[in-house]
């Protein structure tokens, strides 16, 4: 895609990159920058002294070091740029995570026919890698997920300073991978709601008609109706009362049954309580304004409600 004349100039794309782009993006002539370092000042100083030594006591020793010295210079700024031109970046898969814990966006790069030594790249990290020629290699930079929802990758700066340390060539880009920040979940223990589903029924129930099928360990959810008070009074431990059939218990999760002084505190609770559902092997559903998931359980389910609750409101 070209670019106008003004956007060509544009600060931002110096330091932000272009608009983000969901495809693999070459390095190019277009969004490689480079620029002399410190020590590359320091050297076009040392030029500048030697042109000078040479011109006030009329050394040619000084002269043919200093033209030397500047043909150095110039041929290291193609050398620089080389460096980066044709690499190949591209966005790869990003796994949800919870807010608060590191996000890991994982980008893969790909060196083409020339090695690339000493690439560094960053996003909120640093990371340094060596890319042998025709090997693809997919690294991984994290950044920490605040905020719950799909959150797009930062500018991710690509940037060189080979091979003498005295240019460095830069390309700042942008990728549309967002990745989804679940809600935080709410300190562990929190119980399960009584009510829920907004039909007054309880939250955790078995449904009439089940036949008893035996005691169990006590589990975090089950309800004090489901504790085999009988046992617990011979010192057997608490266990809770399992009933058969094809109508297992079920949980209602609801945004209206859980506490909090303002949304994202409720919906940490809820998470909470997605959460120690799937791991307690519960049939659960979730109730949000506008959206009602059936209960169920399992890998695809637990997503299911989690999207739902890091998208709510967003």
């Amino acid at each position: 895609m070209s670019l106008k004349l003004s956007e060509r100039f544009r600060l931002s794309r110096f330091i932000r990159g272009e608009a983000p782009s969901g495809d693999a993006i070459e390095l190019n002539h277009r969004r490689i920058f480079i620029i002399p370092n410190r020590r590359g000042l320091l050297f076009v100083g040392l030029i500048g002294v030697l042109l000078l030594i040479g011109y006030v006591y009329g050394n040619n020793l000084c002269y043919l070091l200093g033209f030397l010295l500047a043909g150095v210079f110039f041929v290291t700024i193609l050398h620089t740029y080389l460096a980066l031109a044709g690499l190949v970046v591209r966005a790869g898969r990003q796994a949800p995570v919870f807010a608060g814990q590191p996000a890991a966006y994982a980008f893969t790069l790909e060196p083409g026919r020339r090695p690339r030594p000493n690439l560094e790249l960053s996003l909120r990290s640093r990371l340094t890698v060596e890319l042998p020629a025709e090997q693809s290699r997919t690294v991984t930079l994290f950044e920490t997920a605040a905020l719950r929802g799909r959150r797009q990758p930062g500018t991710l700066t690509v940037s060189s300073s080979y091979p003498l340390g005295i240019f460095r060539a830069w390309s700042p880009l942008r990728f549309d991978s967002p990745l989804l920040v679940y809600p935080k979940p709410a300190e562990p223990g929190a119980p399960f709601p009584e009510q829920a589903g907004g039909d007054g029924r309880a939250g955790y129930r078995a449904r009439g008609g089940d036949e008893f099928n035996g005691l169990r360990a006590y589990q975090l959810g089950d309800t004090l109706r489901q504790i085999d008070w009988k046992t617990y009074a011979k010192g057997q431990g608490v266990h809770s009362k399992q009933y058969g059939g094809n109508t297992a218990a079920e949980l209602w999760l609801d945004l209206q049954a859980a506490s909090g002084h303002h949304l994202e505190e409720r919906l940490s609770l809820l998470c909470r309580w997605v959460v120690d559902a799937e791991h307690a092997g519960l049939r659960y559903g979730l109730v949000l304004p506008n959206l009602r998931l059936a209960p169920d359980r399992g890998t695809q389910h637990y997503r299911r409600c989690l999207e739902a609750l890091a998208v709510f409101g967003v």
